[in-house]
């Protein structure tokens, strides 16, 4: 493994730090401890054989006989704060801060957000080998998870297709197992930033499920990947002047951004691996610009 790829595993680096400090602290309780403390009664033993003894010299030896060496004084304290971090981090909730506009107008660059890891199953930290299975990840669920191209970096996108789903996005419309999803039209949104523009905005129903999507008008409804498709199953998606169809396989999931023309998505690099989840997000827990971004989101 490089050094960057270990720099972008903070799993990884966590679980070492839990576990240098873990046997740090096990050494210290089982060994070096007990040997300071056999050291000292037999020091304070000879130093009470004195004629007169000064309680308040003896009070000062034992303290600099049981004090525990710097090294192990620390590792001891930031122990039970790692530990209860890997636990949190690893098998409840993890959090995150969206860097790109890709889901506008759902998740805004710079929001905080929460990820439930343990919604769709329990996996083991480091190997991400699921243990146990809970719930299926479900269309229209947001999801993060490590990019297959690079699993070092963490992706969020929405989850369009399941398996055995066919997927179509053709002329800006998305249709999932034939059934064409209905867009309501919404005021155009206005993006931040030191030029102003604007995307056409739409309420998009996908079967039960509704969520803002965006669009540019500008923009051409193809998908243009400069070369023929480079990923697992490409075979399975077709590509065309309007745009792509794809047929999910077992065991992947097609994701889209909700910023449809400007996400790079399935529909440039394919399907995600069930061994590629992180979690569902599911809350905005901070935005320091706008603090009213502050809440849950669909």
């Amino acid at each position: 493994m490089s050094l960057q790829s270990l720099i972008g595993n903070f799993a990884l680096i966590l679980f070492i730090l839990l576990a240098v400090t873990g046997l740090i602290w096990a050494l210290d309780r089982f060994v070096l401890a007990p040997k300071r403390q056999a050291n000292a009664q037999q020091a304070l033993k000879e130093f009470d054989q004195k004629a007169h003894p000064d309680q308040g010299a003896r009070a000062a030896l034992e303290a600099q006989l049981l004090r525990q060496p710097a090294w192990v004084e620390y590792s001891g304290s930031f122990f039970p704060v790692i530990a209860l971090v890997f636990v949190l981090r690893s098998f409840l909730f993890e959090p995150f801060k969206i860097p790109s506009g890709s889901m506008l107008p759902t998740l805004f660059i710079g929001d905080f957000i929460l990820v439930n890891k343990f919604t769709y199953g329990i996996r083991l930290p480091i190997i991400d080998k699921k243990i146990i299975s809970i719930n299926e990840p479900q269309r229209g669920e947001v999801m993060v998870f490590k990019f297959p191209k690079d699993p070092t970096q963490n992706y969020i996108k929405r989850i369009v297709g399941v398996p055995g789903d066919t997927v179509i996005y053709k002329n800006k419309k998305l249709t999932v197992n034939g059934i064409v999803s209905h867009y309501e039209s919404l005021p155009d949104f206005l993006h931040d930033g030191s030029q102003l523009s604007y995307s056409k905005q739409f309420n998009e129903k996908s079967g039960s499920f509704t969520h803002r999507v965006l669009n540019d008008e500008d923009r051409p409804a193809g998908i243009y990947l400069f070369g023929e498709a480079d990923f697992p199953h490409a075979d399975r998606c077709i590509y065309d002047a309007e745009g792509v169809s794809c047929k999910v396989p077992a065991g992947y999931y097609f994701m889209m951004g909700d910023n449809r023309d400007n996400s790079q998505d399935s529909r440039y690099w394919g399907f995600v691996p069930d061994q590629n989840i992180v979690g569902k997000a599911f809350f905005i827990w901070m935005n320091f610009g706008d603090l009213k971004r502050i809440g849950s989101f669909q």
